[in-house]
């Protein structure tokens, strides 16, 4: 492993919780934005890859709801929704291009709605671990 990649994985680690929960949905944030450009370009297998990555990342988030929690069921369901509608785009890719715009959305206000939160508890989520699975 590289330096680069030693000071990412050590930088990862050292975050906090809520930290790693907005850099999740980050990411499948930025998935999402680069299979609306590679479904631009007609880069199929780069779409699917994209696609297929911010399933993971939501079913990962899905994974590690505290189910104790009240809202974690509506969640759930938010999670479950937006893991079939990918499957809908991946599966209708020119015909569904105009959900990929709608799922970043609500992507991005979940990750404002747990951004505000933490800053009101001060990291009081607490993550269980969970493998990602695809």
């Amino acid at each position: 492993m590289n330096g680069y990649n030693r000071y990412k994985e050590k930088s990862i680690y050292s975050m906090s919780s809520s930290e790693q929960l907005l850099l999740l949905f980050d990411e499948s944030i930025s998935r999402l934005t680069r299979a609306e450009y590679s479904l631009e370009d007609k880069n199929y297998s780069d779409f699917e890859d994209c696609i297929t990555r911010a399933s993971k990342i939501i079913r990962y988030l899905m994974d590690i709801l505290d189910m104790n929690q009240p809202i974690s069921r509506d969640l759930r369901r938010i999670y479950n929704y937006l893991i079939y509608d990918l499957s809908i785009v991946k599966a209708g890719r020119e015909r569904r291009r105009d959900e990929i715009s709608r799922i970043r959305h609500i992507l991005s206000e979940l990750r404002e709605a747990f951004s505000e939160a933490s800053k009101q508890v001060n990291d009081m989520h607490v993550v269980k671990e969970a493998e990602i699975r695809g």
